[in-house]
């Protein structure tokens, strides 16, 4: 099926099997490898990218619904060389380790933050909690967000 979507701001039009789902046309496709396939099942929130602005995990969409719509994955977020604040935070703070889950997360957060700039701890904490984090325990991630948070408000 043909589709035309905004990808990380630019306007693409593609050919996409209508059984192919989206994270696959992200990852395939378009080598856009931020977002994984981690349980196939939007469990763990390693596929999640924004669409229209709100994290949705991509495992359970067909890339056909991409049509019309606008996507930011993870290399879209930043500006050029320039990190997105949440990106910086996630590194000064130390709440990446394999990296597996970070994007996912950060997408996540940019959704709240979006939404909501001056979330409390329990908002982040709702917000984060489809996305699974095997390595850092949580504590440092949400402190990377409430410190993106002070950025941004």
């Amino acid at each position: 099926m043909k589709i035309k979507f905004t990808l990380n701001q630019e306007v693409i039009e593609h050919e996409v099997a209508p059984n192919k789902t989206l994270v696959n046309m992200l990852r395939e496709d378009f080598d856009l490898t931020g977002a994984k396939e981690g349980c196939g099942g939007g469990e763990c929130g390693s596929c999640t990218i924004l669409f229209n602005g709100k994290p949705v995990t991509s495992c359970l969409m067909l890339g056909v619904q991409a049509d019309g719509q606008e996507i930011t994955t993870i290399e879209g977020l930043s500006q050029g060389n320039e990190l997105d604040e949440l990106q910086k935070t996630f590194i000064s703070t130390g709440a990446l380790q394999c990296g597996y889950c970070t994007p996912g997360m950060i997408l996540t957060a940019k959704g709240l933050l979006s939404e909501n700039p001056d979330p409390t701890r329990e908002e982040i904490k709702t917000a984060l909690s489809g996305n699974l984090c095997r390595c850092t325990g949580y504590k440092r991630i949400i402190e990377a967000v409430e410190q993106a948070a002070k950025h941004y408000r």
